[in-house]
């Protein structure tokens, strides 16, 4: 189905099924909703799932030519989760969409039953690194620019992306990560890259809906990430994937869905 807002034509893909609460899955940088597809396999035969292509992502193109913020986009998306599920619903995001899925937690909390956030982060936390940070982001989106089809082969070579790349699925992967547009790609990282991101830290303190930050073993940035989450945001807990990287929804599908559905279930019993 399409979703217009006032910035976005969104294209998002919903799998009905069950009567349980539904699920927005927020893809990561690079990606789209079909990402999820196999997840959603599994998660609509008892909940109706939400896959959005991201803001210049996939099939989802701007109708607005102004520069747009990683807070506007925000709510935009939150815009596009009220028209597709106007009770609440849970949120699961990965990478960049854990970091967009953790601002909505935390701005909307009343559109949401609880947050799964993966391999993701609340930001940087001073001006200075955010700086540093949006100019590197800058020469990517240079990279990407020069020469699509070498950047995604660099992309994948990065130490974090190693399980991954020997995964049997990493080719389909890789192909639907050519579908994009690489300058709408480049929009994408000027707006809602980690340099754009407003710092959560101060924000996480504030937290009151159930919150679970997944990481993977190998990936070790992220795991320290979550425990220094979870030590000042209240209601959440981190998940440690044994054996996986950067990405623990797709190197270990089955494991990762039943710590979502558990988690998933027990948030609805205690709400039911």
């Amino acid at each position: 189905m399409r979703i217009t807002t006032s910035r976005f034509d969104m294209h998002v893909d919903v799998r009905r099924g069950g009567r349980k609460p539904g699920i927005l899955l927020l893809h990561g940088f690079l990606g789209s909703g079909a990402d999820w597809e196999k997840s959603a396999e599994s998660l609509s035969h008892d909940r109706p799932c939400f896959m959005p292509d991201l803001p210049w992502h996939g099939t989802t193109y701007s109708v607005d030519p102004r520069p747009g913020s990683f807070e506007e986009t925000a709510r935009e998306i939150t815009e596009t989760a009220r028209k597709i599920s106007p009770e609440p619903c849970h949120l699961a995001g990965y990478s960049m969409g854990g970091r967009i899925g953790l601002y909505l937690a935390l701005h909307y909390p009343e559109q949401f039953r609880s947050a799964i956030i993966v391999s993701a982060s609340p930001g940087l936390k001073t001006p200075e690194e955010r700086t540093l940070r949006r100019q590197s982001d800058e020469r990517v989106a240079e990279r990407i620019s020069a020469g699509f089809e070498s950047f995604l082969d660099e992309w994948y070579r990065l130490p974090l992306f190693e399980p991954l790349r020997t995964h049997p699925s990493f080719p389909a992967i890789l192909e639907r990560r050519r579908k994009n547009d690489p300058e709408s790609l480049v929009t994408a990282l000027r707006t809602l890259g980690t340099g754009r991101q407003p710092s959560l830290w101060s924000t996480l303190r504030g937290n009151r809906l159930p919150l679970r930050f997944f990481a993977g073993e190998k990936d070790t940035k992220y795991v320290e990430i979550g425990r220094q989450l979870v030590n000042l945001c209240p209601c959440s807990e981190l998940v440690v994937f044994p054996d996986c990287g950067h990405t623990p929804h797709l190197e270990n599908r089955s494991l990762f869905l039943e710590r979502l559905t558990g988690f998933l279930d027990t948030v609805d019993g205690r709400s039911g």
